[in-house]
């Protein structure tokens, strides 16, 4: 199972990307990422991270259809949002063996007459958290 966790839906994704997500972790779900308050102190944080490794870490047994994807070696989860949150996730999940993926991409920038920018990002590759 191929987790996204992180603001951007996969319906959203490019065919190249969902293609690269399946490849990896065969079904895919989305998981959306939590808002984090600017003003949230680390134990907010770090309770926001447990919070949401828990309901990562259930999924396989939640969704399982039969198929031999519901161990914790055959998880994939794609994190990306707010930096502190990402990291505690990450840390948690890396620490059980769940690899954990961010995504990649190009940007191509656009400045308009008014000095206003364009930007639109291009997916690359998956990048393993190590």
């Amino acid at each position: 199972m191929f987790i996204n966790f992180s603001n951007h839906p996969s319906d959203g994704w490019s065919e190249g990307q969902l293609a690269a997500a399946r490849e990896l972790g065969g079904r895919l779900v989305d998981v959306a990422f939590p808002v984090v308050p600017p003003e949230a102190g680390e134990a907010e944080v770090e309770a926001l991270a447990e919070d949401f490794t828990d309901r990562i870490l259930a999924m396989p047994d939640e969704q399982h259809d039969g198929s031999l994807e519901t161990d914790e070696a055959c998880l994939v989860v794609h994190v990306m949002g707010e930096l502190t949150l990402t990291h505690a996730v990450v840390s948690r999940l890396l620490d059980v063996g769940v690899r954990c993926v961010a995504s990649t991409t190009c940007r191509d920038v656009d400045i308009l007459p008014d000095g206003s920018k364009v930007s639109r990002f291009r997916f690359v590759r998956f990048r393993n958290y190590e």
